[in-house]
């Protein structure tokens, strides 16, 4: 039996600080090593053919840390999307976005823009970064973007017969399909409010394994538990005899 490939999937890519810390370094260093592994995976992901690639790296609660490790991430990002612009061109892989952009610094806004554009006419692999990005804060802005398109002639929205495809309608990326599977780093059992529409049925895959560390042997390790996962989007399957 041929064993499918899942289509998309997102990545909660958790660990950098622990993995910092256990060496003694300070986080910002986990950081950097969690960028290479980013790397690593993508590449990987896009010669196993999977086709949509959501990568969590920067959330809405994030802000909260301290001042100065959050300007080195937005650095980071920046430096990140700047020089791998080569290497996803390379690989015809297209960059795309998840999260409130407005949310984020005038220059991060503009390299993510470029970034975007400039990888756009690619068809491989897509890429999705989430930065400033929360599953909650998606859903809210959703409905706004709907009532602002709804609006009758008395300047309100008609809510009544809203849908569950209306609202997919208005989501930041509502072309992507929903992750086949979703993947956790660093043994942590919750979603963080990642994609909390969209991974309404994923497959979930927790590793123990700080993301700094991971390779392509980790991703295909996934892949092969999800091959063994029976999905029944909350239906049954007929009992074997």
């Amino acid at each position: 039996m041929e064993r499918k490939i899942p289509v998309s999937v997102g990545i909660i890519m958790d660990g950098n600080g622990r993995w910092a810390s256990r060496r003694g370094l300070i986080r910002t260093q986990g950081h950097i090593e969690g960028l290479k592994a980013a790397k690593r995976i993508v590449k990987a992901a896009s010669d196993l053919g999977i086709n949509y690639l959501t990568l969590y790296a920067f959330s809405t609660e994030n802000w909260k840390r301290a001042s100065e490790e959050v300007g080195f991430i937005m650095g980071l990002v920046k430096q990140y999307l700047r020089a791998e612009f080569d290497f996803y061109r390379e690989n015809k892989i297209r960059i795309r976005h998840a999260g409130d952009i407005t949310g984020l610094p005038e220059d991060i806004q503009k390299e993510l823009e470029d970034s975007i554009a400039g990888t756009a006419g690619f068809n491989k692999m897509q890429v999705i970064l989430a930065i400033n990005y929360g599953g909650r804060n998606e859903i809210v802005r959703a409905f706004r973007r709907f009532a602002a398109a709804s609006l009758g002639a008395d300047g309100t929205a008609d809510f009544s017969k809203l849908c569950e495809n209306d609202v997919q309608a208005f989501l930041d990326n509502p072309d992507v399909p929903d992750p086949d599977l979703i993947i956790r780093s660093a043994g942590e059992y919750r979603m963080s409010n990642f994609l909390l529409w969209q991974g309404a049925y994923s497959e979930l895959y927790v590793s123990q394994k700080l993301w700094p560390d991971w390779d392509k042997e980790d991703l295909e390790t996934a892949i092969a538990d999800f091959q063994n996962r029976e999905r029944r989007f909350g239906g049954i399957t007929q009992e074997k005899t």
